[in-house]
């Protein structure tokens, strides 16, 4: 059995230490603002500093991974005689999946004794961290690369992202929201109530007056839409509202007794788009 090396991106929005303990190797999408041409990656500002430069007024732009970046990391693995499984960020947001499948494509090419897989999940923050920490278990349990390859691309499409936003004007910008849209949801206090499609997109589905209700509608979508209810693993990602996502959790295991498996930060890379206060809820369920 040939030995292979699990890679990731930033967008899974994993801590560098969390992947570490996994055996993960990560390539990171960069962000800056735009008053400025200093480069970040995830890591080099501490994330409650870079959300409060948000709430400052600073706005901040993304960067994918480039082509050059995954076929120097995709060869050095394969010249060590490891083969390569790349979990990757949704191509509905980001350029980054296809540069990884490009590489991959030619490496895979120059060398043939070897297997260089590039996945597009579809899937971003913590719904595609899921994917690459069970794929990470799989591996440790000595699951093959094409095992743990097929795993990743039959679970991928069940996995459900739900997620609120504070204040609309971040997804405005991006376009995810008309302008009266945005102003609406601050006069009136509504916040949407969203999710990722089948095709990796952010999609508007409902309003909930209030942060409050938001959360609740949240914790009602994993009761409604849990695949297996033996089965309850989820994970939470928050923009710097801890309290917040604790609140999810204590509603969630109201409902079956459950503990998020974990609570992370978003990152930069999403965090950029969708700003301070986002909250988002990880889970299998019968559909997307």
């Amino acid at each position: 059995m040939n030995a292979y090396t699990i890679i990731t991106d930033s967008g899974c929005d994993l801590s560098k230490e969390k992947l570490t303990a996994l055996g993960v190797k990560e390539l990171c999408l960069t962000f800056r603002f735009n008053d400025s041409d200093t480069e970040y990656k995830s890591g080099d500002m501490p994330i409650a500093a870079f959300y409060q430069q948000m709430r400052d007024g600073r706005v901040a732009k993304t960067s994918a991974v480039n082509y050059e970046e995954f076929r120097e990391a995709f060869e050095e693995e394969l010249k060590a005689g490891r083969d390569v499984l790349y979990i990757g960020f949704s191509s509905g947001l980001s350029s980054t999946s296809e540069s990884a499948q490009v590489a991959a494509k030619e490496l895979a090419e120059e060398y043939p004794d070897r297997k260089v897989i590039a996945i597009d999940t579809l899937c971003a923050s913590a719904g595609e961290g899921m994917l690459v920490y069970l794929a990470a278990k799989m591996q440790a349990e000595g699951a093959t690369v094409d095992e743990t390859a097929a795993f990743v691309r039959e679970r991928y499409m069940k996995m459900c992202h739900w997620f609120t936003v504070d204040d609309l004007v971040y997804l405005k910008r991006g376009g995810r929201v008309s302008a009266a849209v945005a102003l609406a949801g601050a006069v009136l206090g509504i916040k949407p109530v969203m999710h990722v499609d089948d095709e990796g997109h952010l999609i508007n589905m409902s309003k909930a007056r209030g942060r409050k209700a938001a959360i609740k509608a949240l914790a009602q979508k994993y009761v409604e839409l849990l695949e297996d209810q033996e089965q309850k693993m989820y994970f939470i990602s928050h923009s710097d509202c801890m309290e917040d996502a604790l609140l999810l959790e204590e509603l969630i295991s109201q409902h079956n007794g459950q503990k998020a498996d974990l609570i992370t930060d978003v990152g930069p890379v999403i965090g950029a788009h969708s700003g301070p206060g986002t909250l988002a809820l990880f889970f299998f369920g019968k559909e997307r």
